[in-house]
């Protein structure tokens, strides 16, 4: 994974620098003053400095500083491809919930198939969060992942399903899969079955999105393990903070016992809010201790992301001219060129 534009790795350990975090000083209620709505943010002088972050904000930007603090990185285009595979795989992992894990597999990977990139996308958390997203009722599927990584019998290409999303497909997922952590605790091998499962498609496909359920147990062992890289979407919110430590200890373990090129792609700052101060300390505060492995690009809060839910289909699609779609498609060209 190394080319001219791959990012330099921070000095500390990611192990390390993790742990550094739970050490974070967050500002007084004071200092936040202006977080919080109140009757001054609907006032005149409310609206002035409102206006005033604002503009700060803009001229940062037109200056070439991103939120991250850092200027921006320069990432070239992404070259045409005159053919796909073998896939990386790349595993969306946190064990907190609800800090965008889904959210950004299903964007990323439309805005891979953007640039030309053939993507699978595979649901692994048995709440089928993912397949919801993509418009599939997990509740009406007859075979998901579950029965590839079960019945011997059950091919992969059997259980993929075409997306609405041209060169996008789905391997889907749905409560069944919770049983399948208990039953492969008697296998023989079972940390690497999902990389048995995802074998026999690898040449067909550029890149493997493993969405992760919110726990580190088996089957986001076996996501670890089948995976090239892991991306890590952090809540500019202080518990995700506390809980990347655990995180990185885990990611380190699968390396030294399990699967030794396993890397930290990149850590994605996901529900990052400009106008608070308390998100500024998080972004601030990891990128002090994980250095150029947080990506350049930031997803920032909006309501489009739950419409798109709804919707059941990528942001880039339902809303292709707005600051999120622009915001996954920066991701993707880091991605690639990384």
């Amino acid at each position: 994974m190394s080319t001219p534009n791959e990012p330099a790795k921070p000095s500390a350990s990611a192990g390390s620098a993790a742990a550094s975090l739970s050490q974070v000083t967050i500002a007084t209620p004071a200092e936040h003053d202006g977080d919080e709505p109140s009757e001054d943010t609907i006032s005149s002088r409310g609206r002035k400095a409102k206006r005033a972050k604002e503009t700060k904000q803009q001229e940062l930007e037109r200056d070439g500083i991103g939120p991250t603090g850092r200027p921006f990185r320069e990432i070239p285009d992404p070259p045409p491809l005159d053919r796909h595979g073998p896939a990386l795989v790349m595993a969306m992992c946190n064990q907190k919930g609800g800090v965008g894990k889904t959210t950004s597999t299903i964007n990323l990977g439309a805005a891979l198939a953007e640039c030309g990139r053939r993507v699978l996308l595979v649901d692994f958390d048995p709440q089928g969060a993912l397949s919801v997203g993509l418009g599939i009722q997990p509740h009406e599927l007859d075979q998901t992942v579950y029965n590839v990584i079960m019945e011997r019998s059950v091919s992969i290409t059997d259980v993929i399903r075409k997306t609405r999303v041209d060169g996008v497909d789905l391997l889907p997922s749905n409560i069944d899969l919770s049983a399948a952590e208990v039953q492969l605790v008697a296998e023989v091998g079972r940390e690497h079955t999902l990389l048995r499962v995802l074998r026999p498609v690898m040449n067909d496909y550029d890149y493997v999105l493993v969405d992760c359920q919110p726990s580190l147990g088996l089957l986001t062992v076996n996501a670890l393990t089948a995976a090239d890289g892991v991306i890590i979407p952090l809540e500019c919110e202080f518990f995700s903070l506390r809980g990347v430590a655990l995180l990185i200890d885990t990611i380190e373990k699968v390396q030294e016992r399990l699967n030794p090129k396993l890397d930290i792609t990149g850590i994605l700052a996901t529900m990052y809010d400009p106008r608070t101060l308390h998100s500024k300390e998080v972004m601030a505060r990891v990128v002090e201790a994980f250095g150029d492995t947080v990506f350049d690009t930031v997803i920032n809060r909006t309501v489009r992301f739950p419409e798109t839910t709804v919707a059941g289909e990528p942001i880039t699609t339902w809303a292709p001219k707005s600051a999120g779609a622009a915001a996954y498609r920066a991701l993707a060209r880091e991605v690639i060129a990384r």
